[in-house]
């Protein structure tokens, strides 16, 4: 059995456009760069806002092994009863009990077992339970059944999200920020062992403004008033990170982002 093992995780995938580029280039993707497990943020796919169920069963046969997703995840009443049936599809662990749906999961994968947590921020965002505090709490769990530990985090500040990585630096393999759909080039190791990136970016056009039709958003910071935004149309790419780790440590040995 080797030693390392590569895990991808995509960027909150937008609209059809999105799940366009998905469809015409992850299974290349997977396979060029050895994957061993696919993490995908699909909280945008339906439209820009949430997800439906064809959109979960579509991911699932794109090749995402988990899915994870942020404060749109609740746009979309219909999925609520998978969120309740499946922990292949999370939601932020975060948001208060009872809430519908599972925050984290662990899954055996070939000769692996991972392990995914979703978690969401509170800065700028809705005031919702400490996501260091609820993290923490079942990292020591988690570990009994594998250390190859990855973290979604869908925050919008940047300060939270670097805080919220050096808290669980060395208890997890990887803190990856999603939610601002702008990839940052920021990818590193932090001394504990965890790969860290503030944000991987958007998986749909991103000659637009984060995901948006640029007209739309123009408009609205023109007038001031509540238009809605729309899913820009032309060409999209898929962009996220590639993370190496040791497969018994659980620690990060690199970390690259890409946009293809």
């Amino acid at each position: 059995m080797k030693d390392r093992v590569r895990v991808l995780m995509i960027g909150d995938v937008s609209g059809s456009a999105g799940m366009g580029a998905l469809f015409l280039g992850l299974s290349s993707l997977v396979r060029d760069e050895r994957i061993d497990f696919v993490v995908i943020n699909g909280e945008n796919a339906a439209g820009g806002f949430g997800i439906t169920i064809n959109d979960y069963q579509a991911l699932k046969r794109l090749g995402a092994d988990v899915i994870t997703s942020g404060n749109h995840i609740w746009q979309k009443e219909e999925i609520y009863d998978v969120l309740e049936k499946n922990d292949d599809i999370l939601r932020p662990l975060n948001y208060p009990d009872p809430c519908i749906g599972q925050g984290y999961t662990v899954r055996k994968k070939g000769n692996f077992t991972f392990a995914v947590i979703n978690a969401q921020g509170r800065m700028m965002m809705a005031p919702i339970d400490d996501p260091v505090k609820r993290v923490d709490k079942i990292i020591r769990d988690i570990r009994k059944e594998t250390s190859l530990i990855f973290v979604d985090f869908h925050a919008e500040d940047t300060l939270e999200k670097e805080a919220f990585a050096f808290a669980l630096d060395g208890k997890v393999t990887a803190v990856a920020g999603t939610h601002t759909h702008v990839q940052t080039a920021d990818e590193k190791i932090l001394p504990g062992g965890t790969a860290y990136i503030t944000d991987i970016g958007i998986t749909g056009v991103t000659d637009a403004v984060i995901g948006s039709d640029p007209q739309k958003s123009i408009e609205r910071q023109l007038t001031q008033l509540p238009i809605k935004s729309e899913v820009a149309e032309g060409e999209a790419h898929i962009q996220g990170v590639i993370i190496e780790a040791d497969a018994v440590s659980g620690k990060a040995v690199s970390i690259k982002r890409f946009t293809k």
